[in-house]
């Protein structure tokens, strides 16, 4: 199965999923990009493609339990969650992993630390010895830039919400 037609087929329902839980749209649309990356990211590891509709809730679950942990005040306890996901190709999503690999060092780093190697943004924070407030904010910005690029070069559309949509239309992964 291809993160397209997981997209195609569940993006509505996830996102309400989603929404219904958070009760916040801001934080509904961090959380639903969240768990898209993780999604593409880990797309090898689904097993038997008739359980994805699962699988892919219970990413977005584990997304909105990571959000509301955030926002509880930190307890000292350390959880190794470094289970590192190896960075590779994939041309599944339309220029994705080519639009990771241009992005500014200082936002490629923290996209890497925190969506590929699984790190708590805190700890991303501590690794590159800036603050929390900064991590977010170049994830913020991360995901802006992503978005712009997906958008001028994929033609790709976003919706009400600020979420991509349409199919890709992109002379580079779609030569005439």
């Amino acid at each position: 199965m291809e993160t397209q037609n997981i997209w195609n087929k569940f993006n509505d329902e996830l996102y309400f999923f989603i929404l219904k839980k958070v009760k916040n749209k801001n934080d509904t649309n961090d959380i639903f990009q969240n768990t898209f990356l993780k999604i593409h990211k880990n797309l090898d590891k689904l097993k038997n493609e008739e359980k994805v509709k699962a699988w892919i809730f219970q990413i977005a679950r584990n997304e909105i339990i990571n959000h509301f942990n955030k926002e509880v005040v930190y307890a000292e306890k350390e959880v190794n969650t470094n289970k590192e996901i190896p960075l590779e190709i994939n041309e599944e999503v339309c220029c994705f992993d080519r639009f990771v690999t241009d992005l500014p060092k200082i936002y490629q780093d923290v996209i890497e630390l925190v969506y590929i190697k699984g790190l708590k943004q805190k700890e991303v924070a501590s690794t590159l010895s800036i603050s929390l407030e900064n991590v977010k904010a170049r994830i913020k910005r991360s995901k802006e830039i992503l978005k712009t690029n997906f958008k001028a070069c994929c033609k790709y559309e976003l919706d009400k919400n600020g979420n991509l949509i349409g199919e890709p239309n992109c002379t580079i992964c779609n030569p005439c």
